[in-house]
């Protein structure tokens, strides 16, 4: 007996689901994921180093709940206060483009 494959690519999902991009349901959701993809890089950034979130806070000027905000994607953060958490909190350096 043959299966069937309907195994799909990521992005042949994403095109199905939110449409092509450009469009505005697709933009809606690229920009979220952006923001989720943002707090999850601090996130295993943080317990690489194996820091707490209040340990992070301290070290970058900040609280436990605004890098619990972030890491969960309930609060947007400046870029100025990504790179106090990249730089002094985490030892890192921010990188930055700009794609056309």
């Amino acid at each position: 007996m043959k299966a069937k494959n309907n195994i799909k690519t990521l992005d042949q999902f994403v095109e199905e689901e939110y449409g092509r991009k450009g469009t505005k349901k697709r933009d809606k959701f690229e920009k979220g994921y952006e923001a989720f993809k943002l707090g999850f890089l601090v996130q295993q950034a943080r317990l690489e180093k194996g820091m707490t979130q209040e340990e992070l806070a301290e070290k970058c000027g900040t609280n436990k709940g605004y890098i619990s905000k972030i890491e969960n994607n309930i609060k947007e953060v400046r870029i100025s206060t990504l790179q106090k958490i990249v730089e002094r909190g985490l030892g890192g350096h921010l990188d930055l483009s700009i794609r056309l």
